[in-house]
């Protein structure tokens, strides 16, 4: 999906919590594309696989709309980490009573754009 600002993918619903993946982000926000995987490929967080699952499908946006562009001329030009909704879930506790176990959810947004005097 083409937009003004590039290429966008989005992966939305993902059963990690939205502070554990931002700082990954972080690492990768700005980045060229082929740096950014390179970095998220060595990471072994489980944030770093999903971002990497969706960058890769933004950079695949980006190559499949033009076919002259190459990947060394893109770079991450938006990530953004939104909270998604949250599951409540009962956490059994001792004399029948219970705790509320909040099951948090990310929504992750990558737009990658080419290049232009870098």
């Amino acid at each position: 999906m083409e937009t003004k600002k590039g290429y966008k993918a989005i992966a939305k619903y993902l059963l990690v919590s939205p502070s554990k993946v931002r700082p990954v982000a972080n690492l990768v926000r700005g980045k060229g594309y082929t740096e950014a995987v390179a970095i998220l490929e060595a990471m072994p967080q489980k944030g770093a696989r999903l971002i990497l699952k969706v960058l890769k499908s933004a950079g695949a946006n980006a190559l499949s709309q033009n076919r002259m562009m190459d990947e060394d001329s893109l770079y991450v030009s938006e990530l953004k980490i939104d909270d998604g909704p949250r599951l409540k879930r009962v956490w059994p506790r001792s004399h029948g009573k219970r705790d509320i176990l909040l099951r948090r959810m990310s929504h992750i947004t990558v737009v990658v754009d080419e290049k232009v005097g870098r």
